[in-house]
């Protein structure tokens, strides 16, 4: 069995500090394996750059997954491109930076991790469903594959979920900073769950100031968006998987503070 901890969208430099106070300890508690984090909102402001990501694996992050603000920093585009375990959106055009799959070996076992965008509500991408469906015919390597769907409509994630029910291990969504409790198991043993949720401060509005982003809602004009200095958390999901099948075996949402 391998035990997978996924954390959902790290913001700024309280979010990452959080992270390498908790994350080592809540490993060992927990007897996590793997853990997987999106960092694109990771570096102060928003975005990430090398010195976000690098923070993050030095704290216990095996690999970084990414969304619609990987390329915010134009500091990032040569680290996504530098072998680091960091991916992007596998349905950004092939000439962007980076890339959507990346093998985590372990010797024993090994763990494919696939980044993809949704279509509703965001920026032109490839579709998603068709873009996974590629990948898959690809990874040959494990059977365990893990997949952050990095998107705005639930509707869209649920779907993808049952898309991908029982032709991948897990799924988990990021983007919304917003936790859902429907980690499950789909029919066909397949962990999913719509959004993992936020590691920043608590007192925000998805990482932000609150009087910032209210400005930004009320008068439409551009606004400098900033992290508070208040308490935070660290939300995500605990997958356990069956290294020999491929299957999800369970999954639990976590949330610290």
């Amino acid at each position: 069995m391998i035990s997978v901890l996924c954390i959902g969208d790290v913001v700024g430099e309280a979010g990452c500090e959080f992270v390498r106070r908790h994350l080592p300890a809540y490993k060992k508690l927990r007897g996590i394996d793997v853990c997987v984090a999106n960092g694109e909102n990771s570096a102060q402001g928003n975005g990430v750059t090398p010195h976000s990501a690098e923070h993050l694996l030095a704290s216990g992050v095996d690999l970084i997954t990414t969304g619609n603000h990987t390329y915010r920093r134009a500091e990032a585009y040569a680290y996504l491109d530098s072998g680091a375990p960091i991916i992007r959106p596998a349905n950004h055009h092939k000439s962007c930076p980076g890339t959507g799959v990346f093998v985590i070996d372990k010797g024993r076992y090994s763990i494919a991790v696939v980044n993809i965008i949704g279509a509703v509500g965001m920026e032109p991408c490839a579709n998603p469903f068709d873009c996974i469906d590629g990948i898959l015919l690809t990874i040959t390597q494990t059977k365990n594959i893990i997949m952050d769907f990095h998107a705005e409509a639930t509707a869209e994630k649920r779907a993808m979920g049952f898309y991908l029910d029982g032709r991948i291990t897990a799924l988990f969504g990021t983007h919304t900073h917003v936790q859902t409790t429907d980690a499950c198991l789909l029919p066909n043993g397949t962990g999913y769950i719509t959004d993992l949720g936020m590691t920043g401060p608590i007192h925000s509005v998805l990482g932000v100031v609150p009087e910032l982003a209210i400005e930004k809602m009320r008068t439409g004009m551009p606004v400098r968006f900033d992290n508070p200095k208040t308490d935070c958390k660290m939300e995500g999901c605990i997958f356990e998987l069956d290294e020999k099948t491929g299957k999800a075996l369970s999954c639990e949402y976590i949330s610290i503070t």
